[in-house]
């Protein structure tokens, strides 16, 4: 009894320690993150705003240059004066030794321009630490990342390179410049050998969810643009905050790696939160619904096809991550590889680490698997859709888990799949990689367990009769469930819309791609409403800034362009009134304002008083349904959010009605009046 005592107040001292602390569960006293930084001495202050200007005058003078190369380089200039221009104006240096730092970085950036000036670029054939940027697609801002380039590579040559991308634990003052600084004098938890390592920043302090999952993709692009990365030997790594991030790319994206290896973190949300946080949930249905987005624990089944090698302290109350992925994968006939270091708290034990190292080296001589022959997938959304050959193209319902396995049999020519809750899939074998004979057709046996048709089996079996693969050995085929029954080839076409790929919800996933806010330029009918949506444009742009660390690109609804409209998902803040754009489309959405706007209308029976209730919604845009509409929404956790990046996921689903009589705060836009998400045809459930 004694020893078990102990053991909890022991276990009691890791949890304070480690928790954010009951002070961080109280959603109208929330602190600011990233905290306020210092005061800069006026010397200090004087000095870094010559620098940076002298700095953009360069930058300005670059990009008069029509070399091409020079252009495609300059975001590896402009990331240091962005990140010296953000912590100047918002006071993200937080120590004396910060300035110094900062001073580091602005000196880096007035190196770069001066060599691209004179037509040079030596940090692009430099091995060990170098910082790289590029622009990204989400906001045209550049971003930083870091890769370790190891003394070993070659810059000539056709050898290409196992690459392990390593995803940083949470720092609420892990702001640009001092991310830059880091990245420039420290190699980091890892750096095997004769492997090149890439260090996202994630748009800094959000488990690399939404925009910062969309960062490390772009930043492992630039990379590949780069370096001589070898796709087969690419490794998704990260301990702590960059744990849950490795947790979340091995299951959400399995046909991408040789292998994963998250430590401590968190794994799913409810349980990490009371256990970690020490917080009483009291969640809605949808928000229920929408943790499936990026728990883990639902998706353990993807992992039959990612080697993966989980680590833990033994005295880390982070370990609850892994044993919750253990016990889900277990419930999926999977044995985790799960090593423990021993009486170590949040760190990664040397011992440990060496074991990781072995077997990864064992695992990267191997190699991605490119075609394996079997494949299980499980998903809630059509955002993550895809494994090694295998797409699904549609869900029977969102959010109610869909799985599929599929079987390559080269001696029979048969694909063998098993389905639930799944509707459409695409198969996608290329050049060489059918094991099919060509003279042949191929059978697709199919057993569909959404279906009862099978008394004994509750299943529905069918025989397809697929065409035969290619004759450079490729075979492509779509598959759909019309009724009952799967039928060769996809959908037939008609009018209506539907929820697929990257245009299936929630509102959050507007902001995992291009997006413009359209600003009114008018006078809203009704005050209170006109002043919300106002307020909510507002707090979008400064969140967006401070949460993703961009500047979102902001336009008045008469500026809209026929290419903003092909290119961009369109965020429009206001009523028909007052916004243009909004008035041009409101009659074709599935909720509306009434002809003399006095009431939104949800659906034929629902009206609600539209002085004192706004419609928040994501819809697929009348002007062109391959990109989104998002009326009066940005993303939708706030800054209570921000103190645990657990908390950190979609807290409305695909549509809302906002009571604003209630006013914004740490949690939500207003009053919650009512909720939901559309059904597969984007219509009104």
């Amino acid at each position: 009894m004694r020893s078990t005592a102990l053991f909890l107040v022991l276990l009691l001292l890791i949890s304070t320690a480690l928790a954010d602390g009951p002070g961080d569960n109280v959603a109208d006293q929330v602190r600011p993150v990233p905290p306020v930084g210092i005061e800069l001495s006026q010397p200090d202050r004087n000095e870094l705003e010559d620098g940076l200007a002298k700095l953009n005058a360069k930058i300005d003078q670059l990009r008069k240059s029509k070399d091409t190369k020079t252009q495609s380089l300059i975001p590896d200039v402009e990331i240091f004066s962005r990140a010296i221009r953000d912590a100047i104006s918002h006071r993200e240096l937080f120590h004396k030794n910060d300035v110094a730092k900062a001073k580091e970085v602005l000196a880096e950036g007035h190196a770069r321009a001066e060599a691209l000036q004179n037509g040079d670029a030596p940090w692009t054939q430099q091995t060990g630490l170098v910082v790289r940027g590029f622009q990204s697609r989400i906001d045209d801002t550049v971003q930083p990342y870091g890769v370790v380039v190891p003394e070993s590579y070659s810059f000539t040559g056709a050898a290409e390179y196992r690459t392990d991308v390593w995803l940083h634990g949470r720092g609420e003052r892990s702001t640009e410049s001092l991310f830059i600084h880091e990245r420039m004098n420290r190699v980091g938890r890892i750096s095997p050998a004769d492997t090149l390592v890439v260090h996202p920043y994630g748009r800094y302090s959000n488990a690399f969810k939404f925009a910062g999952e969309i960062d490390v993709l772009e930043a492992l692009e630039h990379a590949k643009s780069q370096y001589r990365v070898d796709e087969d030997r690419i490794s998704i790594r990260g301990f702590s905050m960059g744990g849950a991030g490795c947790w979340q790319f091995a299951v959400h994206y399995p046909g991408r790696f040789f292998a994963a290896t998250p430590g401590a973190g968190f794994s799913e949300t409810p349980e990490f939160l009371k256990s970690f946080q020490g917080e009483t949930l009291t969640p809605t249905w949808y928000e229920k619904k929408l943790w499936q987005l990026y728990d883990c624990t639902g998706y353990a089944n993807n992992l039959f096809n990612v080697p993966t090698i989980a680590y833990s302290g033994e005295l880390d109350i982070q370990k609850q991550a892994a044993d919750m992925m253990e016990q889900a994968m277990g419930e999926q006939g999977l044995k985790l590889t799960h090593l423990i270091g021993p009486q170590t708290k949040h760190a990664i034990h040397p011992d440990s680490l060496t074991t990781i190292e072995s077997k990864l080296a064992n695992l990267a001589d191997r190699g991605r698997d490119r075609v394996p022959t079997a494949i299980d997938f499980t998903t809630y959304t059509l955002r993550y859709n895809r494994s090694f050959w295998l797409t699904v193209d549609e869900l029977a319902e969102h959010w109610n888990q869909a799985t599929v396995t599929a079987k390559l049999s080269a001696s029979e020519n048969t694909v063998r799949v098993t389905v639930d809750g799944v509707r459409g899939i695409r198969f996608d074998l290329a050049a060489g990689d059918a094991p099919f004979h060509p003279r042949q057709p191929v059978q697709i046996e199919i057993v569909d367990f959404s279906t009862d048709n099978d008394s004994e089996t509750g299943a529905n079996r069918q025989i397809l009769v697929a065409p035969r693969p290619e004759s450079d050995r490729s075979w492509h085929c779509q598959i759909h469930r019309d009724g009952d029954q799967w039928k060769i080839g996809s959908r037939p076409t008609t009018s209506s819309i539907a929820k697929r790929h990257g245009v299936q919800g929630p509102i959050d996933d507007a902001f995992m791609d291009r997006f413009i806010i359209v600003a009114p330029s008018g006078k809203g009918l009704h005050p209170v409403t006109d002043a919300w949506a106002k307020s909510e444009l507002d707090h979008l742009v400064r969140e967006w800034r401070r949460q993703f660390r961009g500047d979102a690109i902001v336009k008045q609804d008469t500026e809209i362009s026929d290419e903003d409209i092909a290119t961009s998902h369109l965020i429009v803040f206001g009523d028909p009134s007052s916004n243009a754009f909004l008035k041009s489309i409101h009659h074709e959405l599935p909720i509306q304002w009434s002809e003399d706007q006095s009431s939104v209308k949800v659906g034929q029976d629902k009206h609600v008083d539209a002085a004192h209730h706004a419609p928040v919604m994501i819809y697929p845009n009348p002007k062109n349904p391959d990109r989104y509409v998002v009326i009066n929404s940005g993303f939708t956790y706030r800054e209570y959010a921000y103190l645990n990046n657990a908390r950190q996921v979609p807290k409305l689903p695909d549509w809302a009605i906002i009571d604003v009589r209630t006013p914004a705060d740490a949690l939500w836009p207003g009053k919650v009046v009512d909720a939901g998400f559309f059904d597969e045809t984007w219509k009104l459930k």
